[in-house]
């Protein structure tokens, strides 16, 4: 019987999944992450991957340059997670005009295939498993 195939919703959401981890385990210490617009300091399992573009726009949904640990107040609550400070902190953690890049990249179109989805949510899980064993978390 040959092995059905997960819808691109599914594999989306995987992918999301596993980048999200990565994004908030990457800059953690014992497992312990900083709000990148706040500055509130929590457990990763209890902070978000907080995107400075929206996720709407796949340009820019799973780009690292993009992406930041943010506290659920800063991401959900604070009106568009509080893209001015991401932007600004942004700038100057990657270099000024990072921001305006990024609002440029965000608007251009791109179509993932299942195959590009598959090879991101393999080298994501593979990414978040070695992280994890090197920082010694769970």
């Amino acid at each position: 019987m040959a092995k059905k195939t997960k819808p691109i919703s599914k594999l989306k959401k995987e992918l999301d999944k596993w980048f999200s981890l990565y994004i908030r385990i990457r800059h953690s210490h014992n497992g312990i992450a900083q709000c990148f617009t706040c500055g509130k300091i929590d457990h990763y399992k209890k902070l978000q991957c907080g995107h400075f573009q929206s996720r709407r726009h796949h340009a820019t949904r799973w780009n690292e340059q993009n992406c930041e640990v943010q506290c659920v107040k800063c991401n959900m609550f604070s009106g568009s997670g509080e893209q001015w400070k991401f932007g600004l902190n942004l700038d100057a953690k990657h270099g000024l005009g990072t921001s305006q890049e990024l609002e440029q990249l965000a608007r251009q179109t791109v179509k993932r295939t299942r195959v590009d989805y598959e090879e991101n949510i393999r080298y994501y899980k593979a990414i978040v498993k070695n992280l994890k064993e090197e920082k010694g978390i769970e």
